[in-house]
């Protein structure tokens, strides 16, 4: 194979995992444009040293392995670290320097992003025993670092239902479940929300992007977690995305992992319609 084809068939190979990277690396950092920022990083390197993305794994795990490599070089920075205009709240750096190294990067890769364990040690560097033991305490850790009162966004009944029961589970107050956008308003007018769940298509066919943007236009900025199908289409690059995304159909594992990473940020970067 020519030098030319070698780096389009790499090129082929990122493209199609880089919009989960993208979506991991600001659920990581708690920041679209750091997280952005060391995603960029990644594909740079690689393309300087072809040799840290590891043909012999699939190409998403080392895809990942090598962000991992950048990330922990710079210093495991996050938003705080890079960016000040997208610092997390106090309360969010409080929690963090109370948890265990290493257990939020395993959580998400195992939950978020559907890595097993033995993947996440390949990503990590560490053997797979000690990568779901990190899950196990970042989920017990995360859980009992904050609670809070949570909005669903969400026309399907018993999709609204079952993530209601998940929540509520993990300890935290349900306000009500909205079916449209016109809804979800009113909702959000009469109890400010500490975190939403929403859905991207509506019952009326109106948007859950637009939806949130008018619960955020009252109150200013509110942790958000989109729901999709299609979450590739809404992570292209081309425009302010969802720092935390998790797919239809989802696990119950996803929807605490990412309620929890919400949550203990206390912000995150949501969708704006251009």
């Amino acid at each position: 194979m020519s030098a030319m084809n070698a780096q389009m068939d790499l090129s082929d190979m990122i493209g199609a995992e880089l919009p989960f990277l993208r979506r991991y690396a600001r659920a990581l950092t708690g920041s679209q444009r750091t997280g952005d920022n060391y995603a960029a990083a990644t594909l740079e390197a690689i393309l300087q040293d072809p040799s840290i993305f590891m043909r012999s794994m699939g190409p998403k795990t080392a895809l990942f392995r090598a962000f991992h490599k950048i990330w922990a070089t710079a210093g495991a920075p996050t938003a705080d670290t890079e960016d000040t205009a997208t610092r997390m709240e106090s309360r969010a750096l409080d929690h963090m320097a109370g948890l265990t190294n290493n257990t939020r990067e395993a959580l998400l890769l195992s939950t978020i992003e559907g890595f097993g364990f033995e993947d996440v040690g390949r990503i990590m560097d560490i053997d797979s025993g000690e990568a779901e033991e990190l899950v196990s305490i970042a989920i017990a850790e995360m859980e009992k670092s904050m609670t809070g009162k949570v909005m669903i966004i969400e026309d399907e009944a018993i999709i609204a239902m079952d993530i209601h029961s998940i929540v509520s589970e993990m300890g935290h107050n349900v306000t009500g479940i909205a079916r449209t956008r016109s809804a979800a308003a009113d909702l959000g007018a009469r109890d400010r929300p500490d975190l939403i769940l929403a859905d991207i298509q509506l019952a009326d066919n109106s948007s859950g992007i637009d939806a949130v943007n008018d619960i955020l236009g009252q109150f200013g900025n509110i942790p958000v977690i989109f729901i999709t199908a299609f979450p590739e289409r809404l992570l292209t690059g081309d425009k302010p995305e969802p720092a935390f995304l998790i797919p239809k159909p989802y696990s119950e594992e996803q929807v605490r992992s990412a309620v929890s990473q919400a949550m203990f940020f206390a912000s995150t970067d949501t969708l704006k319609t251009a």
